[in-house]
């Protein structure tokens, strides 16, 4: 399979979303299935559904074995070495936040391969990028983080936007991806530790 830049950021994003499900599945004392299974929702759910809104069909995640592997092999490096990346501070978040900005990014990359205008392609960004999220949260019990108040549609905002800006300034390709993609984490992360929060209209 020739790896495209949108090939690269999807194996990406499904593997650090993969991940952020099994150790969500890990803390909520799923079974070794249950892991497993939230592994591949959480990895292939976003990337699903923006190939079926873009005509895609049948989607990536089910044409090419990859995808469903990379998921796979996420979801069982999480339930056996879980203890270890638990160490390594919030890790549930900051790989969701990872695999925010790479889905984001990937949405709005495979959007405009597909002919879509720039807001069309933003708007499959950040349906790319909560997509996956929302759907590990349902199967876990919890209120998706994109219905919180929490910064985390428009982390995916953002990076959607600064890969659009870079082209338009003549920087394409990885470097663009690459700034895309660190917007999102940099402002899902800093959202987190300082406690930011998505406005809300007063009441």
């Amino acid at each position: 399979m020739h790896l495209t830049l949108s090939l690269v950021l999807d194996l990406a994003g499904t593997f650090v979303f993969a991940l952020s499900g099994a150790m969500l599945a890990v803390r909520k004392r799923f079974d070794v299935v249950g892991v497993l299974v939230l592994a591949v929702a959480a990895g292939l759910g976003g990337g699903m559904l923006r190939d079926v809104l873009l005509g895609a069909t049948p989607p990536a995640a089910l044409t090419h074995q990859s995808y469903l592997l990379m998921a796979l092999l996420a979801g069982a490096l999480g339930f056996s070495f879980h203890p270890r990346l638990v160490r390594l501070g919030s890790s549930i978040q900051l790989f969701d936040a990872l695999g925010l900005g790479l889905f984001a990014v990937s949405g709005t990359v495979r959007s405009l391969q597909f002919g879509l205008g720039p807001l069309a392609a933003i708007l499959l960004g950040v349906v790319t990028g909560a997509g996956g999220g929302v759907i590990r949260d349902l199967l876990a019990g919890e209120t998706p983080m994109v219905l919180r108040r929490d910064v985390y549609a428009l982390a995916a905002l953002l990076g959607a936007l600064v890969y659009l800006g870079a082209q338009r300034l003549g920087v394409a390709g990885p470097p663009a991806a690459a700034a895309g993609v660190g917007a999102t984490f940099l402002l899902r992360v800093l959202a987190l530790h300082f406690g930011w929060q998505a406005p809300r209209p007063r009441l």
